[in-house]
């Protein structure tokens, strides 16, 4: 667990369909002789107190990773909000001693080793309620702090209001966003077709060099 920051709650968004792989889970492709989601777990777990995986359908395909596998309850694979809200009801339920909850996508094999700290040292400084990354000249919202204390007002949106994109969710609050240099390497690429994969390959002989 890290000492230097707030406590933060890790979630892995693994509930995607895949459609542009022909289906089937994302991060269990292999990079390099590791399954694209073993290096985000590696590269989180020093910056979380905990990761939990969201994800829907047989959790047991995950059980090799020992995660506590949290799906979503918002039906209709409404996407990405929907696993973030899990992850805050998740952490209200089973770590009430914690604010914020990190949510990184479960295909970014290269995440950043400083992401917690850096987006909690601008949430701070901008005193804002939520924090996303970015790099080059665009932003993921995917990969963010959330207040658990908005879960309420997320579910809202989401159930009743219908809301579906993170970024229409995030105007309504003041938002740091942290941006991160692209070279030797973007460390928010992800690995979304099959021709990704092969690049996934070369980076992963830099990232692991690095």
């Amino acid at each position: 667990m890290t000492t230097d920051i707030l406590p933060t709650q890790g979630v892995l968004l693994a509930g995607g369909l895949a459609r542009r792989m022909g289906g089937g889970d994302k991060p269990m492709r292999t990079i390099g002789g590791r399954t694209i989601l073993a290096r985000v777990i590696a590269r989180l777990s020093p910056q979380c107190s905990g990761l939990i995986l969201n994800a829907n359908g047989d959790p047991a395909r995950f059980a090799a990773f020992g995660l506590q596998v949290v799906a979503d309850d918002v039906p209709g694979f409404p996407g990405p909000l929907a696993g973030i809200l899990a992850a805050l009801d998740w952490t209200a339920a089973n770590r009430p001693g914690i604010e914020w909850v990190l949510s990184a996508a479960g295909d970014c094999p290269f995440l950043p080793r400083d992401l917690v700290a850096r987006l909690h040292e601008a949430r701070s400084q901008e005193n804002a309620q939520l924090a996303v990354a970015a790099s080059g000249e665009q932003s993921h919202p995917v990969i963010g702090l959330w207040r658990v204390g908005l879960r309420d007002e997320l579910r809202h949106a989401l159930v009743v209001e219908d809301l579906r994109k993170i970024d229409r969710w995030t105007v309504r609050y003041p938002l740091a966003t942290v941006t991160w240099p692209t070279e030797p390497l973007d460390p928010f690429f992800n690995a979304n077709t099959v021709e990704d994969i092969a690049e996934a390959e070369r980076l992963a002989a830099l990232d692991d060099a690095s």
